[in-house]
């Protein structure tokens, strides 16, 4: 886990070649309420907390442990 005082960000095009999930898919999945929600740092700017992004996938690696 990141223990910087202050969470690095992340835009967009990192977290798609991070997570390799395509622009729709990070947006149907936060519409459903399964991916962290980016902060907004402007009108037409978001990015995402690198920690919420690292505690998503070891949510996705413990659950498909678990199957």
């Amino acid at each position: 886990m990141n223990t910087n005082k202050f969470d690095r960000l992340i835009r967009i095009k990192e977290l798609k070649g991070l997570i390799g999930l395509s622009h729709a898919s990070i947006y149907r999945h936060i519409s459903n309420g399964n991916f962290p929600k980016p902060v907004h740092l402007s009108e037409r700017c978001v990015a995402w907390r690198i920690s919420a992004i690292e505690a998503w996938i070891k949510d996705k690696e413990s659950k498909d442990a678990t199957k």
